[in-house]
């Protein structure tokens, strides 16, 4: 099969292997360091926003409910984060970085970053602001339509 660059269905396919290339990337670059991208992602949000409510780390990650207690108890169990219940709502968790988990954040490098230095080289930076223009919109309009409704 011939590839055409103007046939739409090979936005999403480029998308979604653009996806799964930098994610494997950045999991190589945080390997050594004993993370995933998702547990950096996690540590990443917590650095950056402080203790956040379980429920509320999920929402802003994109993560489901039964994957993202997972992951914090494997981060818990590594000693980088600790739960507590909210001090406004016994029923929900506040997640924090422990103070190894600080240090830790401290000392990784920013695997998007090194990986963007490799994946964007040579790319012409308008070509890469209609990328990001059209992904962008494409998103938001999937995501403002209602499917499988009458």
């Amino acid at each position: 099969m011939t590839e055409r660059a103007s046939e739409p269905e090979f936005v999403g396919t480029w998308a979604k292997r653009y996806y799964f290339a930098n994610r494997a990337a950045v999991d190589g670059v945080l390997r050594p360091h004993g993370i995933g991208s998702t547990q950096w992602a996690v540590l990443y949000q917590l650095a950056t926003d402080g203790p956040t409510s379980q429920r509320d780390l999920g929402r802003a990650l994109h993560i489901e409910r039964a994957s993202l207690s997972g992951i914090v108890a494997t981060l818990v169990r590594k000693g980088l984060v600790e739960q507590a219940p909210s001090p406004t709502d016994q029923r929900q968790r506040l997640i924090t970085l422990t103070p190894d988990g600080r240090t830790m954040w401290g000392a990784l490098p920013d695997p998007f970053a090194e990986v963007r230095s490799v994946a964007l080289v040579g790319i012409d930076p308008d070509d890469l602001a209609t990328a990001i223009r059209v992904l962008r919109k494409a998103t938001e309009q999937v995501e403002a339509h209602t499917f499988g409704t009458s």
